[in-house]
C-alpha cells in the first residue's frame, strides 16, 4: 500500500536521474544566483548541483547582515541545482543562461519569490503539484492505517481504490503542468512523476520536442533510449503474442483470441493484491464477455497445485496459461513485468489500447468499450 501509494514523490533522486551533460547550444557565460533571506534561523545556506548519481555540494554561500547574498557560477548546459536554506527549506533551480534572483521570508513559509530565470520559476508550479499530492497521500495513509487497526475490510478496500484514482488523476496533473512549461527543460525534472508505461505517446512527443531545442544533451539521449526499448509496448503497438500451457498442459495463444477485447492479466496465486482485484475482474467478466470481453489471464507462480487451486478457489473462467517460472516467465520477460498484478488490454486487432487497468479504471474503460 505505501510504496504504491508514495510512487511519484518529488525526492532527490529524480534531479539525479535527469542530469545534463554538454550540449550544442552551451551558454559560455556566467550565472548569478542573488537573493535576500529575512528572519532565517541559525545555520547555513547551502549551494548543491545535481550530478549523475547524488547532489554535489558546490559551495556555502555568505549572507551580509541585511541577508542579502549574491553567487557566480558557470554554467554551460540545462542544468538543475538545490539552494537549501538553513537545512529547512531547499530551492530547485533550473539553471542555463539566465540570472535568477530568490526571495524567502522564513515568516512566511508558502512564499517564497524567484525573479529571473523562467526555467527556475517553472519548478515552483512541480513544488506546488507535489505539495498537493503529498498532502492527498497522508490523509490516505491515516486513514488506511485507522482502517487496518480497526480490521474494517471494506473500508480497505475503499482505500486502496481511492489510492489507485489518485495516482491516475495525479498523472494527469502532471502532464498538465509539463504541456504549461511549454519547451522549458524544467519539465525534465516532472519526467521521473510519471510512469513510461502508461504515459509513453505523452513522454516520446516531449522529448523529441526537448530534443530539438538541447540537442545532444546526454539526459535527453538516456531518455530516448530508454523510450525506445518501451516502443514495442506502448499503447498503438501490437501486443507481443504469447503461447503458454494451460492447467491441461495444452497450449493456447494470445491471438486465438483475435477478434474480441483481451485483457492480458499476469497474476499469481500467491498474490494478494491479485487475489483481491480477482473477484472485480470476475464481475466484470460475466458483465461484458458476451460483448465481446475476454480475459488472457497469466500466472508467475511455481508450483501447478497452488496455481489450479487459486483459479478453482477465485472462480476465473477465463483462459489461463503459466509456464511456472514465477518472474523468469517467458511472457513476463516479454511484457517487461516487474511487478504483479500487471494488465495490458488489447483491441480487437490485437494493438495494446491501455495498461494497468484495475478496479474503478478497468470499469470505466469496459464502460467506454461496451455501453
Amino acid at each position: 500500500m505505501n510504496k504504491k501509494m508514495m510512487t511519484g514523490l518529488w525526492i532527490l533522486s529524480v534531479f539525479a536521474l535527469f542530469s545534463c551533460g554538454e550540449s550544442e547550444s552551451q551558454n559560455d557565460g556566467k550565472v548569478e544566483i542573488s537573493g535576500k533571506i529575512i528572519n532565517a534561523p541559525s545555520g547555513q545556506v547551502v549551494l548543491s548541483q545535481f550530478t549523475d548519481s547524488r547532489p554535489k555540494v558546490l559551495d556555502t554561500l555568505e549572507l551580509n547582515a541585511d541577508g542579502e547574498f549574491s553567487y557566480e557560477l558557470e554554467v554551460e548546459s540545462p542544468t538543475f541545482y538545490d539552494l537549501n536554506l538553513y537545512g529547512q527549506r531547499s530551492v530547485r533551480l533550473a539553471l542555463l543562461d539566465e540570472d535568477v534572483e530568490v526571495n524567502y521570508d522564513f515568516n512566511q513559509p508558502e512564499a517564497i519569490e524567484i525573479l529571473g530565470s523562467k526555467d527556475s520559476q517553472e519548478m515552483l508550479k512541480l513544488e506546488t503539484l507535489m505539495n498537493q499530492y503529498q498532502s492527498d497521500v497522508n490523509a490516505l495513509n491515516e486513514a488506511y492505517y485507522e482502517a487496518m487497526s480497526n480490521k474494517n475490510t471494506e473500508q480497505i478496500k475503499g482505500i486502496q481504490m481511492k489510492a489507485l484514482e489518485l495516482e491516475a488523476n495525479q498523472a494527469e496533473r502532471v502532464k498538465e503542468t509539463i504541456t504549461s512549461m511549454g519547451d522549458s527543460f524544467a519539465a525534465l525534472a516532472a519526467i521521473g512523476l510519471l510512469n513510461p508505461k502508461n504515459d509513453f505517446p505523452f513522454l516520446d512527443e516531449l522529448i523529441q520536442r526537448l530534443d530539438q531545442k538541447y540537442p545532444n544533451t546526454v539526459t535527453i539521449i538516456q531518455l530516448k533510449q530508454q523510450l525506445e526499448e518501451l516502443r514495442a509496448l506502448a499503447i498503438g503497438a501490437e501486443a507481443p503474442d504469447i503461447a503458454l500451457p494451460n492447467p491441461d498442459g495444452e497450449i493456447k495463444k494470445l491471438s486465438d483470441l483475435r477478434g474480441k477485447y483481451v485483457l492480458i492479466d499476469f497474476w499469481a496465486a500467491w498474490c494478494k493484491p491479485c487475489r483481491e482485484e480477482n473477484p472485480n475482474v470476475v464481475r466484470l467478466y460475466n458483465k461484458y464477455n458476451d460483448k465481446g470481453f475476454e480475459v488472457f489471464g497469466v500466472s508467475l507462480d511455481r508450483e501447478r497445485d497452488a496455481w489450479v487451486k487459486a483459479i478453482a478457489d477465485d472462480e476465473l473462467a477465463w483462459t489461463q496459461v503459466s509456464d511456472l517460472k514465477y518472474f523468469n516467465s517467458a511472457a513476463a520477460e516479454l511484457y517487461q513485468i516487474q511487478a504483479i498484478p500487471a494488465t495490458y488490454m488489447v483491441d480487437p486487432e490485437g494493438k495494446i489500447i491501455a495498461k494497468d487497468l484495475r478496479g474503478p479504471s478497468l470499469e470505466r474503460k469496459l464502460e467506454e468499450l461496451f455501453d
